[in-house]
């Protein structure tokens, strides 16, 4: 008896201890984080549907249809019925007289298609994206893709999400780590409301965005994504993106068609980037005028590629769904894709303002639908799957271009729903992003900054391999007490000659910095500013181990812009301050 009441009190320990260490976990969970998640996903939900609203909008406004490349023939504008279809030889460089000008003066980082600004800004801005840049972007890339440039509206709504999550970050002072999750929140919104994929949303923006799975950024983004699909599913409708006929692999020996056609496709994403970035280059060569005239004068010459080829204007997404259906000839298929590169091209290298994300699907379609015919002519029992090689060649492009595998493949089956073609769809993504590495170090996200001089790959230094924060750091700057008048903090900040000071409490443990960009904003928008404390100024800052190793930290680092480093911590106490210069002058020492 005494046997099985210690086994129940045992059970009853055992049972409150696992209690206590969840509820311990719970109150260790990063509230304000998840809260701030869910908040960006709602925000970025609405803004994927206000955002796709403002397309149309302006598709309507400047070709009197809803999708000026799902009609047939050069119909005529209503608005000026004289011009014949020739009114989209002007429609772009009437665009372009409109959010050139409006992207030259209010946000330059609007320009071009987005994603690879985001992934700067998490990488060496500390996640820092100004708000304005939500609005410009959103405005002009409406305009972009209304008045025909062939660009798709995803990379806007990536960095458009990312800014909503940047500024409400920066409002709520979230330490710089947070700040980060945040952008990728914004952007795994902005993909789940408008593709109705909040799985693909997740992953797009941990394998593009962070380049990281941590554990806490995928619960964050996870809610966001959420969040905003609940939103565009409530608003847009809840169904799939495609819809595919029914497929089956009847012979293992079909996979090797699939992998061919991801050893293809991966070269045409490949070709695809390089593409886009000589043709910026030749524009950036030959204009010699104003930057913001840019876009209209370049616009003529998108105007006449137009004319010839109406399918190119705007997203594409009707010539996506007629190449999956097999509408198409397969040499009208091969000349689509070329032509479409040329047309995305060229639209960013005016000045454009628009994604690459939704042409690399619509050149991987085409491409694929061309394979598939072209089997179907060789191998009769093969005819008829012109939509599952599309598809397919939709992904593989998709990852050449961008080398982000796992996004390639989510995608792709939450656009469709079609769990049959999952396994040729991997393969092919795999094979894909294999040859696009042999081909191109770049992608064609990171070709943009690595032409600034920016290197996101760049390992870490080798002769920091084996040191440790302690051995690095510096004395930490002097301390403000979090008690303390913040009028008089922020004088002797301004007479420290800093751009931050540690804020510590009555016990000596760190509370966070106190940064001159808080201190200014504080004393031009609050009045009372002198009067609270110094702590309430204070913002969060992530902290160092002293048992860090500086190669893990070294992004973070140089990331600290506003602080000059970061504070290097043990139980909490204040022990030094690790800055770039720390770092420099270890590696030079």
């Amino acid at each position: 008896m005494s046997a099985i009441t210690a086994s129940i009190r045992g059970i009853v320990d055992g049972s409150r201890d696992s209690m206590t260490h969840w509820w311990r976990r719970i109150l260790a969970t990063p509230a304000p984080l998840v809260v701030s998640a869910i908040v960006v996903g709602a925000g970025a939900g609405l803004a994927a549907v206000v955002f796709r609203w403002l397309v149309q909008t302006a598709t309507v406004v400047f070709t009197g249809t809803s999708d000026y490349a799902a009609t047939t023939g050069h119909p005529a504008n209503p608005w000026v019925p004289w011009l014949g279809g020739a009114f989209v030889i002007l429609a772009p460089a009437v665009g372009g007289l409109i959010y050139g000008p409006l992207v030259h003066r209010f946000a330059r980082e609007a320009r071009g298609h987005g994603v690879p600004e985001v992934m700067y800004a998490v990488a060496r801005r500390g996640g820092h994206i100004p708000g304005r840049v939500a609005v410009v972007k959103a405005l002009a890339s409406a305009i972009t893709i209304g008045s025909g440039g062939s660009v798709g509206r995803e990379g806007p709504i990536v960095q458009i999400g990312s800014a909503l999550g940047s500024t409400l970050g920066r409002i709520t002072r979230m330490p710089e780590s947070q700040l980060r999750t945040l952008v990728a929140c914004g952007a795994a919104g902005g993909i789940a409301a408008t593709f109705n994929a909040p799985i693909a949303g997740v992953f797009f923006a941990l394998e593009l965005i962070l380049r990281d799975f941590a554990t806490r950024s995928f619960a964050a983004v996870m809610l966001s994504s959420i969040t905003a699909s609940v939103i565009g599913r409530a608003i847009l409708g809840d169904h799939p993106f495609l819809v595919l006929p029914a497929f089956r692999v009847s012979q293992p020996s079909e996979y090797l068609l699939f992998a061919g056609l991801g050893l293809l496709a991966g070269a045409v994403g490949v070709l695809f980037s390089k593409i886009l970035y000589l043709i910026e280059d030749v524009c950036d060569w030959a204009w010699r005028g104003p930057e913001w005239l840019r876009p209209a004068v370049g616009g003529l010459l998108l105007g006449l590629l137009l004319f010839a080829m109406p399918q190119l204007y705007g997203v594409g997404y009707p010539v996506l769904e007629a190449s999956v259906a097999g509408k198409y000839t397969i040499g009208f298929l091969l000349v689509l894709v070329l032509a479409k590169m040329a047309a995305t091209s060229l639209t960013i290298g005016i000045g454009g303002s628009g994604g690459v994300f939704a042409p690399s699907l619509v050149i991987g379609a085409a491409f694929g639908a061309a394979a598939g015919e072209a089997v179907g002519l060789v191998i009769p029992g093969l005819s008829g799957q012109a939509g599952t090689f599309a598809l397919v060649g939709m992904a593989a492009v998709f990852a050449g271009a961008t080398r982000a595998p796992i996004t390639a493949g989510i995608i792709l089956f939450e656009l469709t729903g079609e769990y049959s073609i999952i396994l040729p769809l991997l393969l092919a993504v795999v094979v894909a992003t294999g040859i696009s590495r042999l081909l191109s170090r770049e992608t064609i996200y990171t070709r943009k900054l690595t032409r600034r001089g920016v290197d996101l790959s760049a390992p870490a230094l080798p002769g920091l391999a084996s040191s440790t924060v302690a051995s690095v750091m510096s004395p930490p700057p002097p301390t403000i007490s979090g008690d303390e008048n913040a009028g008089v903090a922020i004088a002797r900040l301004g007479a420290s000659h800093r751009r931050a000071a540690p804020v510590v409490g009555p016990d000596g443990a760190l509370l966070g910095v106190l940064t001159s960009a808080d201190a200014a904003s504080a004393l031009a928008t609050d009045a009372d500013a002198g009067a609270r404390t110094a702590a309430e100024l204070t913002e969060r800052s992530p902290a160092l181990d002293a048992h860090d190793r500086v190669s893990t930290v070294l992004d973070r680092v140089i990331g600290a812009e506003s602080t000059d480093g970061i504070p290097v911590v043990v139980d909490g106490m204040l022990v030094g301050w690790l800055a770039p210069a720390d770092v420099l002058r270890a590696v030079t020492s």
